[in-house]
């Protein structure tokens, strides 16, 4: 007897091919058996998918879930898109390992606001609580290099001692042990920004014995992305392992169009030289992250506490907001938009712009930066819009790109359902499939389906999944291509996208016509246990 038969679906296999029609049917956590199944054939549930796609489960290669799946392990945001593996420790900052007491102090900070109490230091430790607790999406761990250079260096602006790159590379190494896939660098968030390529390169080496790649938020998505995908290309070229740039884009108008010479080298070194280099992409104009981005990195040397020494130091305080006006340059501050805070009384920001926030305070808007992010303590996140439409659809449209959502998995209720949030974190897939597939046609509905589950599972050496084949692991989603889309937006991102009525994580069905059933059958993936 099967667990499970899906019937009369349309099969896209995650490969790239046609689709075809077939029945699948599931036990034990795997697929079984695809084609014509017998009339008797018996099972304890059945699904028809008249009318609808039956894919892998979609991999999220680029996610920030590291702390949300500890606040609830449902994935509610990620599982109704679809997602039934998403990636977690990248753009260089993970939750572990935590090694200095500045290291600990910020995680519990960040653990105190949803009223948690965890307490691990290794990477294994972390892995195990996720695991204890329950989780509903499979979970693939990398190791944040900027969390490895805090743990033995906190947040010091200098080149690492002999002594100190040993230290990081055994954390690397215990890490790899542990189960992590590969490593991840922020180089325009402190710590990891203080590493040079060479550093980068000796950490890199470390995860290349383990057979793990290297991820990166490089240096600059602007005047000099070429320059940072170059120095991408040489740690790669330099350790041995494959490189995956992280949410490719460029987030300048004077340098739009860029992207055309970056994807180029990609495919030319690929080419000629033979390095692994890949993308990938979120299909939206916006970014998203912390407020206190925008002041310059050596503002930040010595942690959150010396950068907020530096905010309140009327000395530097001129010198800061003439820097703050120059750097936001043709952007304007009508772009930027702040998505969270931590207290009560400036809950009113949520959602508006620095000009609109600073025309009510009556100051500047490099004024109001700063004194946001000194009466929240730096607890305030931004959403600013920088890309162009014709760059974000050339690097989807590129074989080398896969899509990560580079958002959390939120919920509509609870704690998860806070601030004026990203639409990314609930309509990344759906809106791959709905906008850039069916509705303007960049990409074939298999080839959308592809860059979502066979490539990053390739990237990550996922064997068992990304693909529908007997023998495969049963992660599947099943979506409607006349409906599915995105329903999330700026202006209320907290709605889950339509169109996407079954999620099933390892055989056990998780979304069942369209609603969460509150079961947790994720897994914790370990490397070395694949």
């Amino acid at each position: 007897m099967y667990d499970l038969i899906i019937h009369n679906g349309i099969i896209v296999d995650g490969t790239g091919n046609p689709w075809f029609k077939a029945e699948l049917a599931i036990k034990n956590g795997k697929i079984v058996r695809i084609g014509k199944l017998s009339e008797t054939a018996e099972t304890s549930r059945e699904i028809n998918a008249q009318g609808m796609m039956v894919a892998p489960g979609f991999i999220d290669i680029h996610s920030h879930s590291d702390l949300p799946l500890l606040v609830d392990g449902l994935a509610q945001s990620k599982l109704r898109q679809g997602v039934t593996t998403e990636v977690i420790g990248n753009c260089g900052s993970a939750l572990a390992p935590l090694m200095t007491e500045m290291a600990k102090k910020e995680v519990a900070e960040e653990l105190d606001f949803y009223d948690l109490d965890y307490c691990w230091e290794t990477m294994g430790e972390y892995l195990e609580i996720l695991e204890s607790q329950g989780i509903a999406i499979n979970v693939v761990p990398l190791i944040g290099q900027g969390t490895i250079r805090k743990s033995v260096m906190n947040y010091d602006q200098r080149q690492a001692t002999p002594g100190e790159l040993e230290q990081m590379c055994q954390l690397v190494a215990e890490c790899m042990e542990a189960g992590a896939f590969g490593i991840t660098t922020g180089l325009i968030y402190p710590p990891s920004c203080y590493a040079d390529t060479e550093e980068l390169v000796e950490l890199s080496k470390v995860v290349a014995k383990y057979g793990g790649f290297y991820a990166t938020h490089m240096r600059n998505e602007s005047d000099r992305v070429y320059r940072a995908v170059e120095e991408s290309i040489a740690i790669g070229r330099q350790a041995g392992l494959p490189v995956q740039i992280s949410h490719h884009k460029v987030c300048h108008p004077n340098y739009w169009g860029i992207v055309d010479k970056t994807l180029k080298l990609m495919h030319q070194v690929r080419t000629e030289e033979g390095i692994d280099v890949t993308c990938d992409v979120y299909p939206y104009l916006a970014t998203s992250t912390g407020l206190s981005a925008v002041i310059p990195d050596e503002y930040h040397a010595g942690g959150h506490q010396a950068l907020l020494g530096h905010l309140a130091d009327l000395e530097l305080r001129e010198t800061l907001l003439n820097i703050l006006e120059t750097q936001q340059g043709p952007r304007g501050w009508h772009n930027l938009f702040i998505s969270d805070v931590k207290t009560e009384k400036n809950r009113w920001t949520e959602g508006k712009d620095l000009q609109t926030i600073s025309e009510q305070w009556g100051t500047t808007p490099a004024q109001t930066v700063i004194k946001l992010l000194l009466t929240e303590e730096l607890n305030v996140g931004m959403i600013r819009f920088a890309m162009c439409e014709e760059d974000v659809a050339r690097v989807i449209s590129d074989d080398l790109t896969m899509i990560g959502s580079d958002g959390n998995a939120l919920s509509v209720v609870g704690p998860l359902a806070s601030g004026k949030p990203h639409p990314r974190n609930f309509g990344t897939f759906p809106r791959v499939l709905g906008k850039y597939s069916r509705e303007e046609g960049i990409i074939s509905m298999e080839n959308a389906v592809k860059k979502m589950t066979s490539l990053p599972a390739a990237r990550l050496g996922l064997l068992s999944k990304g693909i529908l084949r007997e023998g495969m692991d049963a992660d599947i989603t099943i979506f409607d291509p006349r409906t599915v889309k995105d329903l999330a937006d700026f202006d209320n991102a907290f709605q889950y996208p339509r169109g996407i009525p079954y999620v099933v994580v390892n055989g056990v069905v998780v979304i069942n016509e369209g609603q969460h059933t509150g079961v947790k059958s994720g897994k914790v993936l370990r490397k070395n246990s694949q």
